[in-house]
């Protein structure tokens, strides 16, 4: 863990955060910064800084998220009407918190290209 990691601070309970689900691997909670109306990023327990340091020992990781991901849509509501699964790997993609983290958003209509 870093220590000034903020998505492992959540994990830690040591920052207080909506969590929608959670298991002995993976976490997904709120986002406070949404942009849409629903706007949920999944994490795995495990940090790990960018999508580029998976690998073979923690790749199912990802699978996981996207079940997830899937999981929380369909709960939501927006399974059939759309959502979009982001994940950022770098500054130049976006990522500003270097614990990866699948953003789930849906609830609106997504235009493309994102930005």
């Amino acid at each position: 863990m870093a220590d000034d990691c903020l998505f492992c601070k959540i994990r830690d309970k040591k920052i207080k955060s909506d969590i929608i689900y959670e298991d002995e691997e993976l976490l997904a909670f709120k986002d406070i910064n949404s942009q849409a109306p629903l706007h949920v990023l999944i994490i795995p327990r495990k940090h790990i800084e960018k999508i580029s340091d998976v690998d073979e020992k923690n790749s199912y990781l990802i699978g996981k998220m996207i079940i997830v991901a899937g999981k929380i849509a369909k709960d939501a509501g927006v399974q059939e009407s759309g959502y979009r699964l982001v994940f950022n790997c770098g500054p130049d993609a976006g990522q500003v918190i270097f614990h990866i983290h699948l953003h789930l958003l849906g609830g609106r209509k997504l235009g493309w290209p994102p930005g």
